[in-house]
């Protein structure tokens, strides 16, 4: 029922920007600690950023100072501004979301299917 879909992944250049978006749908109470990470062949998944409901955000030191996350409450979506992109930032990025589902007794973990970012050099 709850969903995650996420856009703004494609092909770019070393030193350019990507704005990535993920929307939450579905039959929500509230949205807690929404998230990115990211995944590059042959490694582990690895969280890049999160935000909490109040707009508090944690970055990985490795995108410090280059990324930014966001999330707009009414349109239930999260950003991430990916700007002086790295060929090392190649990955696919997942959003993730901590949802309290309407009529549920626990919170529980959501995750988008993906998009592609590619940083040539």
């Amino acid at each position: 029922q709850v969903q995650l879909a996420e856009s703004g992944g494609g092909l770019v250049q070393a030193g350019d920007s990507l704005r990535l978006s993920c929307e939450v749908s579905g039959s929500i109470f509230r949205i807690n600690v929404m998230g990115w990470y990211r995944q590059a062949p042959g490694k582990q998944r690895e969280l890049v950023a999160a935000i909490t409901s109040g707009g508090s955000p944690n970055y990985a030191d490795s995108v410090k100072g280059r990324f930014t996350i966001s999330r707009d409450n009414a349109k239930r979506t999260v950003y991430l501004q990916m700007n002086s992109l790295k060929p090392e930032d190649t990955a696919v990025y997942y959003c993730n979301a901590d949802v309290w589902a309407a009529i549920s007794s626990r919170t529980a973990n959501y995750w988008g299917q993906g998009t592609q970012v590619t940083v040539s050099s």
